[in-house]
């Protein structure tokens, strides 16, 4: 019976590890031993240059998931791929994943993925940004906090000699 087993990458291999599994799969005849090969991913919102940029990122850099019967030929084949460092257990027995933990990873709830959206932000607190939205568009100004949550920078922007603190949302400043 084919049971979902978590396999240890180098970081950034995941892709190259799963075709190099898929391909030694088939050179060795063993596909009824083997069932999907995946890679968690998530789906993911950044803030670049002011814009939403929809991503997809790995879940768990460096792992990916593998369903299939194990025994001695196919842990030695997972094994012993190219990228691979080890098929995560105690010791050296490999553990299967529980079937709660397969369904979490690999068949998230539609609303819940729906409301979990990441949001990346590649702006750091004392950079300095332009304003590009709003009454203050044109002015610049060092940011000095940030909320992820609710998508909101607090940027110190100077008017008339003095530094104001103004709430802004991300997509209304840029760069510079």
């Amino acid at each position: 019976m084919k049971k979902w087993y978590v396999v240890n990458t180098y970081s950034g291999h995941e892709n190259k590890v799963r075709t190099t599994l898929e391909r030694r799969i088939d050179s060795m005849g063993l596909d009824r031993n083997f069932g999907e090969i995946r890679i968690p991913t998530e789906s993911v919102i950044e803030i670049k240059d002011g814009k939403k940029v929809p991503t997809i990122q790995r879940q768990f850099p460096g792992y990916v998931l593998v369903n299939m019967d194990m025994n001695d030929t196919t842990w030695q084949l997972v094994r012993q791929t190219p990228g691979v460092t080890q098929i995560v257990g105690a010791g050296d027995k490999p553990l299967a994943l529980s079937r709660a933990e397969v369904e979490r990873l690999l068949h998230p709830g539609e609303v819940e993925t729906r409301e979990k959206v990441k949001t990346t932000v590649d702006y750091q607190i004392g950079e300095t940004v332009k304003v590009i939205g709003g009454p203050l568009s044109d002015f610049t100004g060092s940011i000095s906090d940030i909320n992820v949550d609710q998508s909101r920078l607090k940027v110190l922007v100077s008017i008339f000699g003095r530094e104001t603190p103004v709430e802004l949302s991300f997509n209304q400043v840029a760069k510079l």
